[in-house]
């Protein structure tokens, strides 16, 4: 399965990710890798608490405007 990220650096340096697909799935590292391996995590966790349900994705994408 394919999920949307939305990925953010806190003020304190942690990477934050966020699924788009899951409400409340997210987790935080020091470093991308360490933040990929741990939100895969999350998600199979994710998973496995709801067990089978249909995902649907509204999620169109992200986008940077300048003012």
């Amino acid at each position: 399965m394919d999920f949307n990220l939305i990925i953010e650096k806190g003020e304190d340096g942690y990477f934050i990710a966020e699924v788009a697909e899951i409400p409340g799935c997210h987790t935080q590292a020091k470093s991308m890798d360490e933040l990929i391996r741990r939100i895969k995590e999350a998600i199979s966790l994710c998973l496995e608490v709801e067990g089978n349900f249909d995902i649907k994705s509204n999620f169109i994408g992200i986008q940077k405007v300048e003012v």
